[in-house]
């Protein structure tokens, strides 16, 4: 593992991506890009990372930013091999949250299935398997996952893939979930956890987030905007509520997308009565 920090750096990108355009990219919009991905707060955060395992990692990344993690019904978290599942409502917050509760809990010993992307993230890839969420999967990604469910390490993953999005009610919830957390809990005899995180991100970020796909853009541009929606969380708490476990034998292995269903609205039915209406 590297002890020097990565470094966001939106002008070299550019310098380097678009050698033939760059020159005709007026300064204001590459500050503009600066400040709207928060490069100076981001950095921060990755200085305070550098060097540290990805459990640690995280930990020190909620630190930075004043960030506390409360925790319900820990006392649902027996040892054995489980499949976590969680909603998703923040897209950055809620995976480092996990890594730092779940990875303490379980002496480190975590892998957690994320976007491919997020590979760049060196001092978290210790514990993240990539999934390809725009192309097929490797041959060599495939094995990665299947060894890691055999193996006796807690499995991790946000069955909807996307950070949570408005609704037509107005509100707040998870996108329709992946059959694949089933099919893995099923295949590797894993009981489910369920975790409701209690959090959303801005309305601006939702309504964004619909307008985008009103006008017919397939590209998920609001996510230029959750670096933000992360830096806004500084000095907050949040809270996460863990369920009982589901065991894996109660689980309909021959509709894994009907069973992936149920799971999400049990996890949406676990918010605090408050946020229900």
């Amino acid at each position: 593992m590297s002890n020097e920090p990565i470094k966001i750096d939106v002008d070299q990108v550019l310098r380097a991506r678009l050698p033939r355009h760059y020159r005709y990219i007026p300064r204001f919009a590459v500050r503009w890009l600066e400040r709207t991905i928060c490069q100076d707060q981001l950095n921060a955060i990755l200085q305070r990372m550098a060097g540290k395992n990805s459990v640690d990692a995280a930990t020190a990344a909620l630190h930075e930013m004043d960030i506390t993690v409360e925790a319900s019904g820990l006392d649902h978290l027996p040892e054995g091999r489980f499949m976590f599942v969680s909603n998703h409502p923040l897209g950055g917050l809620d995976g480092l949250a996990l890594i730092s509760l779940l990875g303490n809990r379980y002496n480190r010993n975590i892998k957690f299935l994320v976007n491919d992307l997020l590979m760049a993230v060196e001092p978290l890839r210790d514990v993240f398997l990539p999934v390809n969420k725009y192309g097929n999967q490797s041959r060599t990604t495939a094995v990665q996952i299947e060894e890691a469910l055999k193996s006796d390490k807690q499995f991790i993953t946000f069955p909807a893939g996307l950070c949570s999005r408005l609704q037509p009610d107005g509100t707040i919830a998870d996108l329709p979930w992946q059959k694949a957390a089933v099919v893995h809990a099923t295949g590797h005899q894993r009981d489910i956890v369920p975790i409701y995180f209690d959090a959303a991100n801005s309305r601006f970020f939702y309504r964004f987030a619909k307008w985008r796909k009103r006008l017919g853009i397939k590209f998920n541009i609001e996510l230029i905007f959750l670096p933000k929606e992360m830096i806004k969380k500084c000095g907050s708490t949040l809270r996460v509520i863990v369920g009982e476990p589901i065991p894996w034998t109660s689980l309909d292995a021959a509709h894994p997308k009907q069973e992936a269903a149920r799971l999400r609205e049990l996890v949406i039915n676990m918010a605090p009565t408050s946020h229900k209406s």
